[in-house]
């Protein structure tokens, strides 16, 4: 491993599950190892890929208490449903000068941590690569990983982070676009949680046609938000996850298997919301997210 190079930004990571183990070992790999702050305590993380693996040693930090210091940047890759559990790692991580880059599903993400973060620069993110958890703790990471962010002053500081890193760092002009194209990729990704299957289900028939119906009508919002997204994106949306292993998983589906809560609303909710909103029909919306809604939060 190179030796840290002490002119990076101080970084600190919360959330070390699949996506941030794999920011933690891109940073480590090249000698600029940042600061773990999660829940479970680890002595190392783990990440394998094609061509080998990296071990991060640990340990992860749990106490919140023991942080004696701000951060530069903080990569944040927890669940949308775990902040408001995060808000003691927030108020210590972070000082007026810190960016907060967020790791997360969805389109709210810098109103969803502005309460907690007053007076930091708050960077949304969308995420381009699967990892997945396996049952030993190790994340495999079954493709090249990269991040969109959008055009901003705090964008620089990222870039600097993960700089000659194997995560990559795209800079996008249409932010916009970019994120309701995911979120339009990760609501179709919730039908594998009411089917409780992975992606070689998508090459039936049936829920292929279903699939492009759902996506066709998320699009409509998506373009009434102002996404600027051409008639070909689900079709596109859905081929890659017909291309995918038929083994192939997301994070949704991996919550649901271990009873843990849904991203159900920031990952499907937020597109019927947003086009009640605007007057605009979502008749398969109104029949995934409550089924979403009660395998989440029940009850029964």
């Amino acid at each position: 491993m190179a030796k840290t190079i002490s002119n990076f930004p101080r970084v600190a990571l919360l959330g070390p599950g699949a996506i941030g183990t794999t920011v933690a070992a891109s940073l480590y790999e090249v000698g600029r190892p940042a600061t773990i702050c999660g829940r479970s305590a680890h002595d190392h993380l783990k990440l394998r890929f094609d061509g080998g693996r990296i071990v991060v040693p640990g340990p992860v930090q749990t106490n919140p208490a023991a942080i004696e210091d701000t951060v530069d940047l903080l990569f944040v890759a927890i669940k949308s449903t775990q902040v408001e559990a995060a808000a003691s790692w927030l108020s210590v991580l972070c000082s007026a000068k810190t960016v907060v880059c967020v790791l997360q599903n969805g389109l709210d993400q810098v109103a969803l941590f502005d309460r907690y973060v007053s007076g930091c620069a708050v960077l949304p993110s969308v995420v381009w690569f699967p990892a997945q958890r396996e049952p030993d703790g190790t994340v495999w990471l079954r493709a090249k990983p990269r991040i969109t962010v959008p055009d901003t002053p705090s964008t620089g500081l990222v870039l600097s982070a993960l700089r000659d890193t194997r995560l990559s760092v795209e800079v996008a002009a249409d932010f916009t676009s970019v994120a309701w194209r995911k979120l339009l990729q990760n609501a179709l990704a919730g039908l594998m949680v009411l089917t409780g299957r992975r992606s070689g289900m998508f090459s039936r028939a049936d829920v292929a046609q279903l699939s492009l119906a759902y996506l066709r009508e998320s699009l409509v919002v998506a373009r009434a938000e102002g996404a600027t997204l051409s008639d070909e994106v689900p079709r596109e949306i859905l081929d890659g996850f017909q291309r995918a292993a038929a083994d192939m998983g997301t994070s949704i589906l991996a919550d649901r298997q271990v009873g843990q809560p849904l991203e159900w609303d920031s990952r499907n909710g937020v597109i019927q919301r947003r086009g009640r909103a605007r007057g605009i029909p979502t008749p398969i919306s109104d029949l995934v997210v409550p089924l979403l809604a009660a395998a989440s939060d029940g009850p029964g």
